[in-house]
């Protein structure tokens, strides 16, 4: 991660400031103290809530909605995020003085937000009340659903965290690369089957298994005196890799006491395409892996956990060697490793700078960055930025992933670079060699009919999946007047025997973006000046000005960055020259103090405004006036 940024904003109009970007010390003192009592639960003992959220400098300036008046005993559903991007998934579930949460995600940048690494969900809403928060359940190990627990747990004070045995290994593994030591932290309630149920206050919670790319995915089912909630997470029909069962059935949610609120999580909404199965996928990656001419390197997330076992298990039965590259996907494997979900021989997993060891018809590699990410394996592979990996015309290349709504011109980029290199490179646009973790227009319509839920509540994905989920769903026939379409921070209320109710006002969701260590201090108007600074670079205008006589001392230095090259623009700096000289002489004429503020005020609007004239671009212009 890059430096902590020193520069704070003072208000932006999107992302806010929420805290402080100095790290949590390894004792965790920069909290107050919590007593570690426990309490029981029905057949669980869960860790008590007792504990104060850390403070951070930033506290004093955020807004947040206030909390209710009354505590009012109604199920309220409130998305903090995922109801508007693919990520930042999280969403309150509250009823009466408890609080449960699911999914703590991030949300990759978008184009127009430079040097930023990730965007986490804004949870002003939840300060003042972290002691009701009964526990955090994550759904899997996807970082759209786990990314932003490190953070955002220490933002809490630690609530109990319940999830599968690698989701919530991989939650750990993400806290010690945030600060190490950190884990040892968290209250975990491992699920080990569906037949479990744990007691949170008003809500008692249910899990099952859902089909999904990456091991230990599950759904919950929150049961509340209002009715039942069922949560899929991410999930699909399909049974997974070389299973031969048949679709898996959700039919058994059908009996959920009444009303039942389905939330779906809905990205496959305009896949109209038959859903692949693993076992097709496998057929292929099997041809391709067994009649490669030379090295094989595997393009997939980091975790596709699954897929890996899978990739390494065949690998070492036809005697190839697996070299694993990328940081995440390596402390991925690694974690599986340790909990028994990946064996392999020490003969078969090599490390990246042996594979000239071998044969290159014996060497597979499995990478990152077929999102074409630019510092990612795949792309310093292909730009010859890689220390030990250099594309030969016999390498076959696969890309195991699918496109992240965003990232398709990247993508293209990146194929189009590797078709320049080699002559094996083979996608899912040629070949059934990936398959999705999500489902698709007739998954979801068996979804429904299965489930037979008394309300859909479409879930994860942008604003036009849900729309479209919606319309999938009433042509099951389902009422769509109990279809709720929910933007972040919208708040919808289930009470007995009544119609659900939407708040008028929404909570804060506005974004909340990280850049290196830096929480939340990179606002909307930090943004818009890196946008600036990329699109039309920088003018910076340096004057000394004579106290006594205000008269300008020597000559005015003009400095360049991104905009223009000075040494071959004499006459555009000479004439900005001349602006700036009347620009001073129009406001230190008077007897009167000088307010070098406002002449720095009147610098930047002048020379912007000269300067779009002549140019028709817009730098970013700062103008640094020394009085001596």
């Amino acid at each position: 991660m890059t430096d902590n940024k020193k520069e704070r904003e003072r208000s932006s109009e999107k992302g806010r400031v929420v805290s402080s970007s100095k790290k949590r010390r390894p004792d965790g003192s920069s909290a107050k103290s919590r007593k570690g009592g426990r309490r029981k639960t029905d057949g669980r003992t869960m860790p008590s809530r007792v504990g104060q959220m850390v403070s951070h400098e930033g506290a004093a300036r955020r807004k947040t909605q206030a909390a209710p008046a009354v505590i009012e005993n109604k199920l309220r559903i409130i998305p903090l995020g995922g109801q508007e991007e693919v990520g930042r998934n999280m969403t309150v579930f509250e009823y009466g003085e408890d609080i449960v949460l699911v999914d703590m995600g991030v949300q990759f940048p978008e184009e127009d937000m430079p040097g930023i690494d990730y965007i986490i969900p804004n949870v002003s809403y939840l300060k003042g009340k972290e002691k009701r928060i009964r526990a955090v359940v994550f759904t899997h190990g996807h970082l759209d659903h786990i990314g932003a627990a490190p953070i955002l747990l220490n933002e809490l004070g630690y609530p109990p965290v319940i999830g599968r045995e690698l989701t919530l290994a991989l939650v750990k593994r993400k806290m010690e690369d945030q600060e190490p030591g950190s884990s040892v932290r968290l209250k975990t309630v491992s699920i080990k089957t569906g037949q479990e149920k744990v007691r949170l206050g008003n809500f008692q919670l249910k899990f099952f298994d859902v089909e999904h790319s990456i091991m230990d995915s599950i759904g919950v089912v929150l049961f509340s005196p209002s009715g039942s909630v069922v949560h899929m997470g991410d999930w699909t029909m399909d049974t997974g890799a070389n299973k031969k069962e048949g679709t898996l059935s959700y039919e058994f949610l059908r009996n959920l006491p009444k009303p039942s609120i389905l939330m779906m999580e809905s990205l496959g909404a305009l896949n109209n395409r038959p859903i692949v199965s693993d076992e097709d996928m496998w057929i292929n990656l099997r041809k391709i892996i067994d009649g490669a001419p030379g090295r094989l390197i595997i393009g997939t997330f980091s975790s596709q956990v699954k897929r890996i076992k899978d990739i390494i298990n065949y690998a070492e039965s036809v005697g190839k060697k697996v070299a694993l590259d990328g940081f995440s996907m390596k402390a991925n494997v690694e974690v599986a490793k340790q909990l028994g979900y990946i064996k392999a021989s020490k003969d078969t997993m090599i490390e990246i700078n042996r594979i000239h060891d071998y044969p290159d018809s014996k060497v597979l590699i499995v990478c990152t960055g077929a999102q074409g990410e630019v510092n990612a394996v795949l792309s310093r592979i292909v730009t010859e930025n890689h220390r030990f990996v250099k594309l030969k015309k016999t390498d076959t290349i696969i890309f195991s992933s699918s496109v992240i709504p965003g990232n398709e011109r990247t993508i293209q980029r990146l194929k189009d670079n590797l078709y320049r290199k080699c002559d094996n490179v083979i996608h899912n646009e040629l070949m059934d060699v990936h398959v999705s973790g999500h489902n698709n227009i007739q998954a979801i319509k068996e979804l429904v009919r299965q489930v037979q839920p008394t309300y859909v509540l479409p879930v994860y994905a942008n604003h036009y999946f849900l729309k479209e989920a919606k319309k999938v769903v009433a042509e099951t026939g389902f009422p769509e007047k109990n279809i709720f379409i929910l933007d972040n921070g919208n708040v919808l209320k289930f009470d007995v025997g009544k119609i659900p109710e939407l708040e008028k006002n929404k909570v804060d969701t506005n974004y909340v973006f990280i850049d290196g260590l830096g929480v939340g201090d990179v606002g909307q108007v930090v943004l818009r000046d890196r946008q600036v600074l990329a699109e039309d670079g920088m003018f910076v205008i340096t004057v000394i000005v004579d106290g006594k006589t205000k008269e300008i001392v020597g000559n005015i230095q003009i400095t360049s960055r991104g905009f223009i090259y000075v040494k071959e623009n004499f006459d555009l700096v000479n004439s900005t020259k001349n602006v700036v000289k009347k620009v001073i002489k129009e406001n230190t004429s008077r007897d009167t103090s000088i307010n070098w503020d406002l002449v720095k005020k009147n610098i930047r609007e002048s020379v912007g405004s000269f300067l779009f004239q002549k140019t028709e671009r817009r730098p970013m212009v700062l103008p640094v006036v020394i009085e001596v």
